[in-house]
Formats: C-alpha cells, sequence, structure tokens
C-alpha cells in the first residue's frame, strides 16, 4: 500500500457499509464510517433512535442500548476499516468476513439511549495480515461512553 493511501481518508455511506459487511437490519449497527485510514483508524455513525428492536425491552421505563451492542458497533466500524483495507491490497477480498476473536477491557461510563448521536472511534493497534488487534471508543458529543480492545480475523466465509 502506499503512503498516500494510509494518509488519504475516506468515507463509506450506509450502502457502501452494507457491501462491505454482511450484517443487516437488526443486527447493522452502523449508519456510516467517516475519516477512514487504511490500516489506522476510522469513525463510525450510529443514530440511536427509539425504534431500536432492543429498546422494547432494554429497559421499557428507561430505554438503554446494551453494553454488548455497543461493543458490536465498534466491531463493525472494525470491520469496514478491515475490509475496506484489504479490499485495497487485493480488489478479491470482497468475500471476505471479519470474525471477533477476543474482547478485552471493556468498560462503560455512561449509558447510551435514544435520541444519542454515537461516535464510534477506532484504532489498529496490530496487524498480523488475517488477525488484527483493535481499541475503540464510543463517545457522545465528545464524552467517553464506552470503551474496548478487541482482536478480529478476516476469513473466508464458511462453505
Amino acid at each position: 500500500m502506499s503512503s498516500q493511501e494510509t494518509e488519504t481518508a475516506s468515507t463509506a455511506d450506509v450502502l457502501a457499509v452494507m457491501a462491505l459487511l454482511p450484517h443487516r437490519f437488526p443486527m447493522l449497527l452502523v449508519d456510516r464510517v467517516i475519516d477512514i485510514i487504511p490500516g489506522r483508524s476510522a469513525t463510525g455513525i450510529k443514530a440511536v433512535t427509539i425504534n431500536e428492536p432492543f429498546f422494547a425491552g432494554h429497559f421499557p421505563a428507561r430505554p438503554i442500548m446494551p453494553g454488548v451492542l455497543i461493543v458490536e458497533a465498534l466491531a463493525q466500524t472494525a470491520g469496514v476499516l478491515a475490509i475496506h483495507g484489504a479490499r485495497l491490497k487485493d480488489p478479491d477480498a470482497g468475500d471476505k468476513l471479519v470474525y471477533f476473536m477476543a474482547i478485552d477491557n471493556a468498560k462503560f461510563r455512561q449509558p447510551v439511549e435514544p435520541g444519542c448521536l454515537l461516535h464510534l472511534k477506532v484504532e489498529v493497534v496490530q496487524d498480523r495480515g488475517r488477525i488484527a488487534k483493535f481499541t475503540g471508543r464510543a463517545e457522545i458529543e465528545g464524552k467517553l461512553a464506552a470503551e474496548a480492545s478487541f482482536t478480529a480475523m478476516i476469513a473466508d466465509p464458511p462453505a
């Protein structure tokens, strides 16, 4: 990859996100990804609305986005970053999937409620080709809502 590719930020609207990830409603948790710097970082955006199916049960009187779904949204942002970078290196990498391997040090600092615009900031910590380690921060108006470190693997889909 040239230095120009690693320094030029790009974006992915929801259609581009869906072209990179296999997730669909209700499990697609990223509306768009901005500031994609291949091999380095990206920022996902999730507009949290009261229409999310999980709010019906978590919790009806006080809707709060489940922490596990915040971490999943961070992982999906990292998945967009990983697959986007893989396709830059190899255009035939289009059918690859990104699988979670580990989640470490997940911490939740404030509730994520309907009406929030969640910024999902991920950075590559280590990249070994098929396996990469990331750190992620979910922020609301610049304030930390959640954070985690995680490991993912790029692989072929199951046969």
